[in-house]
This record gives structure tokens, sequence and C-alpha cells, in this order.
């Protein structure tokens, strides 16, 4: 019974899920940031994974040390808008899930890097030395 409401949102969200990155910027970036304005000003609780992320004096910002043990491993950026919509980017495309069972997989791999993650001044002294 659990997987039913994955497999209702698959099947609605099927064909915008996977956007090769060559169609998504065909047409330019400003087509692309106009489209996705709605999804971030809806959103209220912003999550995002990826190796490198200019820190913003407004936004909480965590870094995982390089001697950490982690549990897991992501190879690509991803972004979780509430627990509505997480946006995958790969190297060739970029995946938007809305099927509760896949963006529950990702919060919860958001919440495992984050309890790694140095904040404050730590994260400071992390970022300085690399």
């Amino acid at each position: 019974m659990a997987q039913i409401p994955d497999l209702i949102a698959a099947s609605r969200n099927a064909e915008s899920m996977y956007v090769e990155w060559r169609q998504l910027h065909r047409d330019g970036m400003r087509r692309v940031h106009e489209q996705t304005v709605p999804l971030y000003q809806r959103t209220r609780h912003f999550r995002v994974y990826a190796s490198n992320l200019v820190a913003q004096p407004n936004v909480p910002l965590g870094v995982i040390p390089f001697g950490v043990r982690r549990t897991v491993w992501p190879l690509e950026a991803f972004y979780a808008f509430d627990n509505s919509q997480v946006a995958v980017e790969t190297l060739t495309a970029e995946i938007n899930l809305i099927a509760p069972g896949e963006i529950g997989t990702y919060l919860k791999a958001f919440n495992e890097l984050s309890k790694l993650a140095a904040r404050g001044p730590k994260a400071r002294v992390i970022d300085s030395l690399g």
C-alpha cells in the first residue's frame, strides 16, 4: 500500500521528471529561471546538497569535513523544496521527483549528511583550509 502514492506520482510526472540539459537550456537561461520562480516563491524549507556552495549571511551552511565517515555518498547535487519536490542534477540532466518515497529517500540522505556537517566558525575554518 505504501507504494501506491509513488506509482500515482510517477505516472503523473513521467514526461517532465527527466529533462535533458540541452533541451532545458536550448531557449536560454532566462526562460529556465522564469519557469522556476513560482517553485522558489512557494517553498518555505529549502535544503541543498552540493559539492560547492557560496555562503550567504542569511543561509545556514554546513561543511562536511574530509575525514568524517559518511553513511551516504550522493554523486549529484540535489535540492529539496519543502517535502513536495526534489530536483536532482546529474552531468546531463535535471530529474524532478515528486514521488513521496523518492523524496523521503533524499530528505533522509540530507538529514544524515547534515548531522555530519560542521557549522558556524568550525565550518569557516574547514572552508579556509580547502
